[in-house]
């Protein structure tokens, strides 16, 4: 069974292996994996995880600026992660309030819309009415997460990560 939790350096060998998985670059949405993040060496992994906390943490929350990071996970293996950004600010308007992704060998097991159905809990929990959500055009399958928890395309935007569906549900 599933469950989602907060990151951890319990599982960073596992963590590396769903890394691994995607190949090179920062596409693993939801993990919030920045360039300058060093995730390799165990020091490395505990600063970005220590990271992760901070902008999930009390104060971020307060200032509505924070991120609510949480990791996808059946025992010790890593499907993927899910951020909730708590604010709504430029960067929220552009990538959305939540951000997920599932590596590859765990795709099509419903996941994804497993864990936007817990996030989406969280959301609510901070007292957000409303999330927005953006998915390239072509990702069919996220295109189903969102409309399976009643997301209602806002439209199609050009943006310099190419074209973005922009999907808004009520909570």
């Amino acid at each position: 069974m599933p469950e989602l939790i907060a990151p951890t350096t319990r599982l960073h060998s596992a963590w590396l292996d769903a890394h691994a998985e995607w190949g090179p670059g920062l596409h693993e949405d939801g993990f919030g994996l920045g360039p300058s993040d060093e995730v390799d060496s165990p020091d490395g992994f505990a600063a970005w995880v220590a990271l992760l906390a901070e902008e999930s943490g009390a104060e971020a929350v307060a200032t509505d600026q924070g991120c609510t990071y949480r990791w996808i996970v059946e025992g010790d293996r890593v499907h993927g992660g899910i951020a909730l950004r708590h604010g709504l600010n430029d960067h929220v308007l552009q990538s959305g309030h939540i951000g997920y992704g599932i590596r590859p060998s765990s795709r099509g097991r419903g996941l994804a819309t497993w864990a936007l159905g817990r996030i989406l809990d969280e959301a609510r929990v901070l007292g957000l009415d409303q999330v927005l959500i953006v998915c390239e055009v072509d990702n069919l399958a996220s295109v189903k997460t969102i409309e399976h928890h009643s997301g209602v395309l806002e439209g199609v935007q050009d943006t310099e990560h190419g074209l973005l569906r922009r999907y808004w549900i009520k909570l």
